[in-house]
């Protein structure tokens, strides 16, 4: 409360301190006076800037005053510049004419990404998906991912599973998500990456292994950021798909604008399946105990939906406030749950609801106070609830026969728990720049998390009241110099966590006495960094950071996710040595043929890693520290287009997890699994894919793409090697997608795909089988 009674204070302060804004509006054509849609406007001498909208529209506004460089480009057309006097509170449009040119360094993009953000941080290893390419598409934002060099995304299911996100290797909690900066620690179940539709985002960025400060939380192996869509002029658009498994997707997204600076923004989206695809399983007879192995079945218990629409209202481009948004996520989701950590574990009756309600607070200001310095302040607070419903006393199989036990009971618990995590998150960025080559970056981010809840089968069980409470706070501290061909980031980050739970123990010393205690573990950590790049000239580029970082334990992994994580209140933060060295090599001829060749190196060296194994009798996951882990890889891609017609492209990734623990904890004797390869991790695998696009087929302004896209991954071990004929292996796998997308003019798309084309068995966390072929049609249409 005190930090927002401080917020709304700042505010009232600012808008008595703030003069009438200088403006620059204007649009860009290129030479056939077309709208150029994503060309960057940028202020030179202030380092602010602005893309284009689908119109070609652009505005920039801030209490400026002088003599000013006006930069406008764009992939493939030459830079604009020209030079502007304003005045104090004075308007000034701009009709801006770009000219076809060659491959310029200023109009190099990082993998579609826009000027003003290649300028911002180009320092650190970042890959951007350019998410307005796929929106067509049926894809999630987590298999949109999956395409992308040293990522690795892997479900243990259809629609709606359990997802675990890898990047080079670090996985799960080690990568923190992020939406337009916010982290998405506390966004409830019904809002996740591989539940949320590529319509949403206009971009991703990833950050692999070195995050910068603005991003704040504790990201061991890298972060992703998701950037929403942002219109200057109203907008809508709608789209739904169908495709096997009766799976269902919708989304909407709407914006209005108005010309006094009032907006309204709703985003919203729905997923449902059934995901009834067959698996090959060994079953038993329920009551004979009979053995059928190598059966196809279906699967039975595994329907999942949710729904989630997103509001936020309020003012932009205004003396006080560049964007003040009031908001609020409202979201349901209900997930049947079929199988345990393993498919030997097979449940018909279990299941889980859920809800998300967020209230939120988005503010920005640039010259907040003073001159040159810019302020970002997000706050939400989840009131969601989540229900565990496991209330019938029966035992399945895969044929879907059970057998009922009289006494009450569950598949696993008997629960009908319902608890609420009461998330709060606070966000706040200050950035000053002295001059055009220094500046300065601060940043804090407080996170809580009290878990209450009770058993509505067992309301008198004191263990419900335990305590579950945890407070975070990352504060980081940066440093930038920036050149006309080089520029450096430092930083250091304080990270600081205080959980609060209940632990056994036996006061009398004798059997089965249990008595609990309030228990109190603090831990306080300095992490630190450094991130350079250099352009060695107009097509080549370097790139160089390390981070010393650490990752605290996860609230799930501390106290459990009730289906098939069991919580380990012993788990210590894990800390990783991170480096990466990149390169990267543009080319292009005649105007037409274009290259791009990345490649980059990387070295983690984490002590206490975080990793998931199977509980004692193999039914649930739990994480566990293992002392030393160190991991040496290399990733490259390379892509080859033509005349925005022809895309080719494939990266590959190489990553040596080896498990450096000599000894175990009071032990003498050297570990068997010492110089190990982490077992369930894949250490070798790929993405190809292919487009071509025919304009103005039949009718001018109409097109059809043809896309096509191939995942590889090589066989892997299931358990440490050495274990001999325990390992269990992982078969390689080879998938292939397809997908046709007719386009008439802007306003309507449909698209026809199919995923796995080959209906291979594609598998992942712990060989838990994933859906075959599927064939899916969708229908996108923009009003206006």
């Amino acid at each position: 409360m005190r930090l927002l009674i401080l917020f709304f204070a700042l505010i009232s302060f600012s808008a008595l301190s703030q003069e009438e804004k200088t403006t620059i509006t204007g649009k860009v054509t290129d030479a056939s006076g077309n709208a150029v849609f994503g060309a960057s406007i940028v202020i030179k001498e202030l380092g602010k800037g602005k893309v284009t909208d689908e119109k070609g529209h652009f505005l920039l506004s801030g209490e400026w005053e002088g003599t000013f460089t006006i930069e406008s480009s764009y992939i493939g057309y030459k830079t604009h510049t020209q030079t502007l006097k304003l005045q104090h509170g004075e308007t000034r449009n701009l009709a801006i004419g770009l000219q076809e040119s060659a491959y310029a360094l200023d109009e190099v993009t990082v993998s579609g990404k826009s000027v003003v953000q290649q300028v911002k941080e180009k320092a650190f290893n970042v890959g951007v998906v350019d998410a307005k390419k796929l929106h067509h598409t049926t894809l999630d934002l987590g298999h949109a991912l999956d395409r992308v060099s040293g990522i690795r995304v892997r479900e243990s299911g259809g629609v709606g599973s359990q997802m675990n996100f890898s990047i080079n290797g670090f996985r799960g909690k080690q990568v923190r998500f992020f939406i337009d900066g916010i982290p998405m620690d506390n966004f409830g179940s019904s809002f996740q990456i591989n539940n949320i539709p590529i319509n949403l985002a206009e971009r991703i960025e990833v950050y692999k292994g070195v995050v910068p400060i603005g991003l704040g939380s504790d990201a061991l192996g890298g972060a992703v950021n998701i950037i929403t869509n942002t219109y200057a002029k109203s907008h809508v658009d709608a789209s739904y798909s169908y495709g096997s498994f009766n799976t269902h997707r919708t989304a909407i997204n709407a914006v209005y604008v108005s010309d006094s600076g009032f907006i309204t923004q709703i985003n919203a989206f729905q997923n449902y399946s059934n995901n009834n695809y067959k698996v090959n399983v060994d079953v038993a007879d329920i009551d004979t105990g009979q053995y059928y192995p190598d059966q196809t079945v279906e699967r039975f218990h595994d329907t999942y939906h949710n729904e989630t629409i997103i509001v936020n209202t309020g003012l932009v481009d205004k003396s006080y406030a560049d964007q003040l948004l009031i908001g609020i996520t409202l979201g349901s989701s209900y997930k049947e749950i079929q199988t345990g950590a393993r498919i030997v574990s097979v449940f018909g009756g279990w299941h889980r609801k859920g809800n998300t309600i967020m209230p939120s607070l988005k503010y920005k200001k640039d010259d907040f106070l003073v001159k040159k310095l810019n302020f970002r302040f997000n706050a939400n607070y989840n009131f969601g609830k989540e229900k565990n419903i496991d209330t019938l006393n029966r035992r399945y199989n895969w044929f879907g026969d059970f057998k009922t036990y009289e006494n009450p009971g569950g598949e696993r618990s008997y629960s009908l728990y319902k608890y609420g995590n009461n998330n709060a998150l606070v966000v706040a960025n200050w950035d000053y720049r002295f001059n055009k080559n220094h500046s300065l970056a601060l940043s804090n981010t407080v996170n809580s998390f009290n878990r209450k809840g009770e058993n509505e089968l067992d309301p008198a069980n004191a263990i419900y009241e335990h305590p579950k409470k945890t407070l975070k706070n990352i504060t980081g501290l940066g440093y930038n110099y920036e050149r006309e061909n080089w520029n450096a980031s430092l930083f250091l980050k304080q990270y600081f966590q205080q959980n609060k739970f209940s632990q056994s123990y036996n006061p009398s010393g004798n059997y089965g006495d249990v008595a609990y205690r309030n228990q109190i573990n603090k831990f306080n950590h300095l992490g630190y960094g450094i991130a350079v790049t250099h352009f060695i000239n107009d097509n080549l580029q370097l790139k160089v950071s390390y981070e010393k970082s650490y990752r605290l334990p996860e609230t799930e992994e501390l106290y459990g996710d009730l289906i098939n994580l069991q919580g380990n209140i012993e788990l210590k933060p894990e800390r990783s040595n991170n480096y990466n060295l990149g390169v990267s090599y543009w080319h292009t001829i005649k105007k037409k043929h274009r290259l791009n060749i990345n490649s980059s190196g990387f070295y983690r060296d984490a002590a206490d890693f975080i990793r998931p194994r199977l509980n004692s009798n193999q039914t649930m996951q739990v994480m566990d520290n293992l002392g030393n882990v160190t991991n040496l890889g290399v990733e490259a891609e390379i892509r080859y287009s033509y005349n925005d017609r022809l895309s080719i492209g494939a990266n590959m990734t190489y990553q040596d997890l080896r498990n450096n623990t000599q000894y175990e904890e009071g032990q003498t004797i050297e570990s068997v699994v010492y110089r190990d390869r982490i077992p369930n991790m894949p250490y070798l695998y790929g993405n190809a894919d292919a487009s071509y696009t025919f304009n103005n087929l039949w009718n001018k302004g109409h097109q059809l793409n043809i896309g096509y896209n191939a995942l590889y991954v090589h066989a892997f071990y299931l358990y440490w090697p050495s274990l001999g004929s325990n390992k269990l292996d992982i078969p390689e796998q080879i998938s292939h997608d397809i997908n046709l997308t007719y386009s008439f003019k802007k306003s309507l798309q449909i698209t026809l795909e199919c995923r796995n084309l080959g209906n291979k068995n594609l598998y992942d966390n712990f060989s838990l089988q994933k859906p075959g072929r599927s064939f899916t049609g969708k229908i996108k249409y923009t009003f206006f």
